[in-house]
């Protein structure tokens, strides 16, 4: 089995090395880095499979960092901070992470959290996908290489906004509620809310419209769900 490398990020050393004996306890190989700028030369030197990045950080907080991971990596990325507000945690996940969780937090949780993101990313690879390629109009996914492009142009997209946008092209003109795309692309013991899912759809419509008020590809179904508009 493949041995996963984990980078955590944080400026509290006890944290961070906190964090390092439950996932090592877990089979994980820990990278550790104690801000944004540190991270990003760990990123690239080293194989990383996910990012646990913490939010207040010196020299680089972990937005800035986030938001330059994503200019070239769609690794898993799970924000650690110690707000709990909605608006913070909307703002991370449309800044392109996967997950969030608020300290203090159960280390076991923590652990559930990571194992959950590394599954999903590996699914990426591991379904049966005929043909290789869908194509919508000018919107292409190739799900061997994972790659999106539109009209030509590449589109960087996270993980998780790659697993909806699968779901919905597989599905062209089908509508489907929030509720079916948890089931379909969170676990089943995931809990996440109409909004995280309205935040995704509203990232994917940024990166894959040429006008996302008034979306070609991406639609919403008002008080139903959202779907793939295939002519």
């Amino acid at each position: 089995m493949e041995e996963y490398r984990i980078l955590v990020v944080d400026d509290d050393k006890e944290i961070v090395d906190s964090i390092a004996i439950f996932l090592q306890a877990d089979g994980y190989q820990v990278l550790k880095a104690y801000n944004g700028l540190e991270a990003l030369d760990i990123l690239m030197e080293e194989q990383v499979h996910l990012l646990l990045l913490d939010i207040m950080m010196p020299e680089m907080d972990g937005m800035k960092t986030l938001l330059k991971v994503r200019e070239s990596k769609n690794i898993p990325i799970i924000l650690i901070s110690a707000k709990s507000e909605d608006s913070d945690k909307i703002f991370g996940l449309t800044a392109g992470a996967d997950d969030y969780i608020t300290k203090p937090f159960n280390p076991s949780e923590l652990v559930a959290r990571v194992k959950s993101q590394l599954r999903r990313y590996t699914q990426l690879g591991s379904m049966h996908k005929t043909p290789a390629q869908i194509e919508i109009g000018g919107l292409v996914l190739d799900l061997d290489l994972k790659s999106v492009t539109v009209d030509g142009a590449e589109v960087r997209l996270t993980p998780i906004e790659f697993r909806i946008l699968e779901l919905l092209c597989k599905n062209p003109n089908k509508v489907f509620s929030a509720d079916e795309i948890y089931a379909r692309v969170w676990n089943e013991d995931a809990v996440v809310s109409d909004n995280t899912i309205a935040v995704h759809v509203r990232h994917i419509r940024e990166k894959i419209e040429i006008n996302p008020k008034d979306p070609k590809y991406l639609k919403v179904v008002w008080g139903i769900g959202y779907k793939i508009q295939k002519q």
